[in-house]
């Protein structure tokens, strides 16, 4: 009777698998970042603040944490946007929209920079136009919002989508029977059930935003103290062989990725426990 009741396991038993699993993340996750914190462990603590308060280091780290803040912000709004209309709406080109949805994920981050750059420069196609009044989008921190709004925006759509899939219209009908407005229903009724999938999302597109290179630096203009992102300070320390210097930025700044995940993760866990309570 216990055979028959034993559930069937694809993968190995616990102990294997978790073995396996642990293997895997310390040679892909943990030995990366214990070896760069031994690398920043060589120069000193002094010698550490020293680097991370040099004026240009500081401005990198401050624009770069804006930055990614602020793209975040502004995906949170449309990426919801963009998923409610892809669940709740039916519409020719319907398919079509949801593929792009994808893009900046297929796409070399390359090509992305370099498509932003030639439609947001002063001569481009788009950037002219803001040109005459005055606006300047490439090389610019808005260029650097604009490239990482792009990039990072699938995470939102594709955290939101499934969550808008499964909650019933009906909540949304009683609330309206109820007499409550369309601002209150989703206020009050659907916000709070997308909010847990929405940090999540969020989340993973800040650690995204904050590590970006390849497309920002097209269109970002890299001057320093004006549109010099932190990617690019790694590797100009890089190029100039100093692996602790360039090791002690990166690890200050996955230090406070690490952080903002952290306190995302915690606030996502208390919402869900929240939710499923009720």
């Amino acid at each position: 009777m216990k055979t028959q009741n034993k559930k069937r396991r694809i993968l190995p038993g616990f102990g294997l698998s978790l073995g396996i699993s642990i293997f895997s993340l310390s040679l892909l996750v943990v030995l990366p970042f214990a070896m760069m914190a031994y690398t920043t462990t060589q120069m000193g603590f002094d010698k550490f603040i020293t680097t991370i308060t040099q004026p240009q280091v500081f401005h990198a780290i401050k624009l770069s944490i804006q930055m990614a803040g602020l793209a975040m912000l502004t995906n949170m709004v449309f990426g919801t946007l963009v998923a409610w209309v892809l669940v709740r709406y039916d519409f020719v080109g319907k398919s079509l929209m949801n593929a792009l949805v994808d893009l900046p994920f297929a796409l070399p981050t390359a090509v992305t920079g370099i498509s932003l750059a030639t439609l947001y420069a002063p001569n481009g196609l788009i950037g002219q136009w803001f040109d005459k009044i005055g606006i300047k989008v490439a090389f610019t921190p808005v260029g650097i919002w604009l490239a990482l709004v792009v990039v990072s925006f699938p995470f939102i759509v594709r955290a939101v989508q499934p969550v808008l899939a499964e909650l019933s219209v009906e909540f949304e009908e009683a609330a309206a029977v109820l007499g409550a407005s369309r601002l209150q229903t989703f206020f009050q009724v659907v916000f709070p059930e997308l909010l847990p999938a929405l940090l999540m999302g969020a989340g993973m597109m800040f650690a995204r935003a904050t590590g970006e290179y390849g497309s920002v630096i097209f269109i970002a203009g890299n001057i320093p103290m004006q549109s010099e992102i932190l990617p690019l300070i790694i590797i100009g320390k890089l190029e100039m062989f100093d692996v602790a210097g360039a090791s002690a930025v990166a690890l200050f700044m996955l230090l406070i990725s690490f952080v903002i995940l952290l306190s995302i993760n915690i606030m996502q866990w208390r919402l869900s426990r929240r939710v499923g309570a009720k």
